[in-house]
């Protein structure tokens, strides 16, 4: 049995995804260390880093780990981690663990969008995903940024700034980007462009949910969560309040490897 010299046992979860890679460290179900790094190209660099970084923001080695549990694209290339899990069950866990009435996902992360139902406690019921096409994720909305010359981060802000939406007609990101470089030229205000781009992506979305529908209450996951833009296009669109933790909703994925790690290797 693992056990630090503090006499806790500490269990990892460690998110690789294709713009960011994330880790959590928990112990006694508690968050101790955590960390979120840009992806590298090498995806077991980007999660052995993501690791230790958490680890040393919890005093922390890998040997004081009792279990560690590796999800995200990246999960294939985690010969670190004791056990490999789909991001869709680790997301659905770790929502659960923040906001325990959840009961639909939106996760919007790098490279895909994904609609998850989960029941009471935290078991995933049915899901779907968009994994096509880059529309309505975090690698869109960054092409969407570079083109109007902002931060990634302000584009949310932007958006609540539009005096009405500029209809988009495509969210294909090649069109899209062509589409909007027409717009200002044609002399439309940004906001009211940026404002369209959201609505476009949310109404995207909907598609998603045909299947698995709405049922409150929904919580966003995700690097995407944290444009408040997104966040307030979809609450419009689909009708419902949307939650997103206090606690960095990008590290949702992470957090739900880690409560596994917890789970798998208590068993131990």
């Amino acid at each position: 049995m693992t056990t630090t010299s503090n006499g806790i046992q500490a269990f990892a979860g460690v998110d690789v995804g294709s713009l960011a890679s994330k880790s959590i460290i928990i112990a006694d179900g508690k968050i101790i260390g955590s960390s979120l790094i840009r992806s590298r190209i090498d995806t077991e660099e980007s999660g052995r880093v993501a690791l230790q970084e958490a680890l040393a923001s919890s005093n922390l080695s890998q040997d004081d780990l009792k279990y560690i549990v590796a999800t995200g694209y990246g999960r294939i290339s985690a010969p670190y981690a004791n056990k490999t899990v789909t991001e869709i069950t680790c997301h659905a866990k770790g929502a659960h663990h923040l906001h325990p009435t959840t009961r639909t996902i939106i996760d919007m992360g790098g490279q895909d969008c994904k609609a998850i139902r989960i029941d009471e406690e935290g078991n995933v019921l049915d899901f779907a995903m968009n994994d096509k096409c880059a529309a309505g994720t975090g690698r869109f909305l960054e092409i969407m940024a570079n083109v109007f010359k902002v931060p990634l981060e302000e584009l949310g802000p932007l958006s609540l700034t539009a005096e009405e939406a500029v209809p988009m007609s495509s969210t294909c990101t090649v069109f899209a980007e062509s589409e909007t470089i027409s717009l200002i030229a044609r002399g439309e205000k940004p906001a009211n462009i940026i404002r369209g781009i959201h609505n476009a992506i949310a109404y995207r979305i909907t598609g998603l949910f045909s299947r698995v529908g709405i049922h409150n209450d929904v919580y966003f996951s995700g690097g995407v969560a944290k444009n408040i833009g997104m966040r307030t296009a979809l609450e419009e669109v689909l009708k419902s309040k949307i939650f997103v933790p206090d606690y960095d909703p990008q590290l949702t994925g992470a957090l739900g490897a880690a409560i596994l790690a917890q789970k798998y290797g208590s068993k131990k």
